[in-house]
């Protein structure tokens, strides 16, 4: 299949109004990942689950509890659409976007979209973005739940140091130079170690694309 691999980058949104749209867990993954990049988020949707009710009571979020109004993106930088089966609302989207100047995201419509939402391992400092460049978003998820537990309460601790040692070095060091090979120095010998075990769907498939060649041959 061909995909759009997109352009990876990384957003400032502090103080800055994210829209999203959606009442359940995937506007709440959603509302949570703004509001922890620090922008001013508003939810909109006559309901909300327990998680957004949450969010909404300790302030982390404000709620509109209605449907979405055109006037709603009135100075938004973003909007996520977490509503699946609403193609007049992501087109309409789409097109706003175009005509205010924002940034559209519509859940499993890429199509009508202007950018892409990678699965994201938050650990301490560390931010690993994962993208399948939507082949399979149910792969990039399971990678990321994985990875996460890969990178432990020890490594957050490391990059904690590992940043300390740089500001030092940034204070102390004059000599730009040294200063990089020092930094180098301290991450020598960390080695990120796995394997990929494959599912069984993929395996059958293998052997019987292996099966249909020595037919073949």
């Amino acid at each position: 299949m061909s995909a759009d691999s997109g352009f990876p980058i990384s957003f400032d949104i502090q103080k800055r109004l994210c829209l999203v749209i959606g009442g359940e867990d995937e506007a709440a993954d959603k509302a949570q990942r703004l509001a922890d990049a620090e922008g001013l988020v508003v939810v909109i949707n006559p309901t909300l689950n327990t998680t957004l009710r949450k969010m909404t009571s300790s302030g982390k979020v404000i709620h509109r509890g209605r449907r979405f109004r055109s006037s709603d993106t009135h100075d938004v930088c973003l909007v996520c659409n977490t509503l699946p089966d609403d193609s007049d609302l992501a087109t309409s989207l789409y097109e706003l976007s175009k005509e205010q100047k924002f940034l559209v995201w519509s859940i499993d419509q890429p199509e009508l979209s202007t950018f892409m939402m990678p699965a994201v391992v938050n650990r301490g400092h560390l931010r690993v973005a994962i993208s399948t460049s939507q082949a399979s978003p149910a792969l990039a998820g399971t990678l990321r739940r994985q990875t996460e537990h890969i990178f432990d309460e020890e490594f957050v601790q490391f990059l904690d140091w590992l940043g300390t040692q740089r500001q030092e070095l940034r204070e102390n060091e004059p000599n730009s130079v040294r200063r990089q090979e020092r930094l180098k120095e301290l991450v020598q010998g960390f080695q990120l170690i796995g394997k990929i075990e494959y599912p069984f769907s993929w395996i059958a498939e293998k052997q019987q694309q292996t099966t249909i060649r020595e037919k073949e041959s």
